[in-house]
């Protein structure tokens, strides 16, 4: 019961800020839809190009709406001492946090799966063959990149600079994954991106492939909790 009444008090605070909804879920579920849509309708193989560039904007989903937002949510409640408050009830540590990822794990799944959806109907784009393993990998990423948001929060000194401090990981996330088209890269650079959680969920969406990429969020998934357990802050720097 401790963790579902965390689970709902992060997703209600979530979704009553208007201007997070704006940038974690308006922003990336236009650009995932929207673009498989305009590469369909004008481009000469258009259904290939936008089944690729949707599942290269399943990274720009996670690094958004799973990353970006816990790193937000979490530096601006930890600055107005919520956090803190939080702490002082009967509340375990690990409680508190698992039921803030688990709630943007569950937020940043629901809007993959609808954009899928979405464009199956708007741009022709096929679902994919095996519907539970893309359904296992997206679970999986969500909660990875949703774990290592919180662990991210250590680097950044305040809520007024959680966004701009996530905007390396977004570009990042996006040029590894292609969605941000062909962009000419060191050889040596290749196999370093193929290592980073939202790739691992792009290739195992376009590949079917899923032991390596279960194997890469596994990695990052005990580095997560490593960092949360030794670097995680509770109360403002200034505090």
């Amino acid at each position: 019961m401790s963790l579902a009444a965390t689970y709902r008090l992060g997703t209600r605070l979530f979704w009553r800020d208007k201007a997070m909804l704006f940038g974690s879920v308006v922003t990336p579920v236009g650009l995932a839809v929207g673009m498989p849509v305009l590469m369909r309708h004008v481009t000469q193989d258009g259904v290939a190009n936008a089944t690729a560039i949707f599942h290269s904007t399943i990274a720009i989903l996670l690094a958004i709406t799973a990353f970006m937002n816990i790193v937000v949510a979490l530096t601006s409640r930890r600055d107005q001492l919520v956090l803190k408050r939080l702490r002082s009830t009967r509340l375990t540590d690990g409680q508190i946090l698992a039921g803030q990822i688990a709630g943007t794990a569950t937020q940043t799944v629901g809007l993959i799966l609808l954009c899928a959806v979405t464009v199956r109907f708007a741009a022709d784009v096929p679902f994919p063959p095996d519907p539970l393993g893309f359904a296992a990998v997206v679970v999986a990423g969500s909660a990875v990149l949703s774990l290592l948001g919180a662990a991210y929060t250590a680097a950044v000194p305040r809520a007024e600079l959680a966004a701009a401090y996530t905007m390396p990981v977004f570009l990042l996330a996006g040029v590894s994954a292609g969605a941000m088209g062909p962009i000419p890269l060191p050889s040596w650079l290749r196999p370093v991106l193929d290592l980073l959680p939202t790739t691992a969920v792009v290739d195992a969406v376009r590949t079917g492939d899923l032991l390596v990429p279960f194997l890469v969020l596994a990695g990052w998934a005990v580095a997560g909790l490593a960092a949360v357990r030794l670097w995680f802050r509770w109360e403002p720097r200034r505090s």
